[in-house]
């Protein structure tokens, strides 16, 4: 057994907006389990040093995916901290490191840089995709698809075009497009989502208001560079 494999076997759950506390319910809107099995079905985590990037989030890389170690990168240090009080309580120190800083300024090596739903929020992908190329030989990036009407209610449909021609460019080994919906069962659920998007995303979501049982397609990818 190599080192930080027990620890890497508990369960790794960090409380956001999509998951459940034990004092406090919060709406679901994608099937997460059905996200983490597609990911782990597309790359073979196992036994390898990740690269996380984007880890202050919803972690879809779970302990199903019996990775050696994990690198959970985040520039956002206040939303690290969640995550490492997770790791510190469930002993996991060994298995999972985590890191506040921007990407570029990483230079920590491993077998794979995992970007999960953050790479067309990159203020450069190309410039990051080239850095990722340096700390490890393979990349994998999980994120939405160009067109995607989640997307467009999100208002991010200029990053996402601009990201998807950026991995297109440097050359894809594997992909694969995959579709799921977002579910709201209100209005205000769907607004509580999208609001951080800014004036534009609540204007598109207007059309839903005084609605209830929302879905909305969404199409996302993987992609091994």
């Amino acid at each position: 057994m190599r080192p930080g494999t027990r620890q890497w076997e508990k369960k790794w759950l960090v409380t956001s907006v999509g998951t459940t506390s034990p004092d406090k319910e919060h709406f679901v809107a994608t099937d997460y389990g059905k996200l983490t099995e597609q990911l782990c079905r597309f790359y073979d985590f196992a036994g390898k040093q990740v690269l996380f990037v984007g880890a202050a989030g919803r972690q879809l890389l779970d302990a199903s995916a019996r990775a050696r170690k994990l690198i959970a990168i985040d520039k956002d240090a206040a939303a690290l901290q969640a995550l490492q009080a997770s790791v510190a309580a469930q002993g996991m120190e060994e298995s999972v490191e985590v890191v506040a800083a921007d990407f570029r300024e990483v230079t920590l090596h491993g077998d794979v840089v995992y970007f999960e739903f953050c790479f067309h929020e990159m203020d450069d992908p190309e410039l990051a995709l080239r850095h990722a190329k340096v700390l490890a030989p393979e990349i994998v990036v999980y994120d939405h698809s160009a067109g995607s009407e989640w997307i467009f209610y999100g208002a991010e449909e200029d990053k996402v075009g601009h990201s998807s021609a950026v991995i297109e460019r440097f050359g894809i080994r594997r992909r694969e497009k995959l579709l799921a919906e977002q579910r709201f069962a209100t209005f205000e659920e769907l607004l509580a989502k999208v609001a951080p998007q800014g004036a534009l995303a609540i204007e598109r979501i207007q059309r839903f208001k005084g609605m209830a049982e929302i879905v909305i397609p969404m199409r996302y990818e993987l992609n091994l560079l």
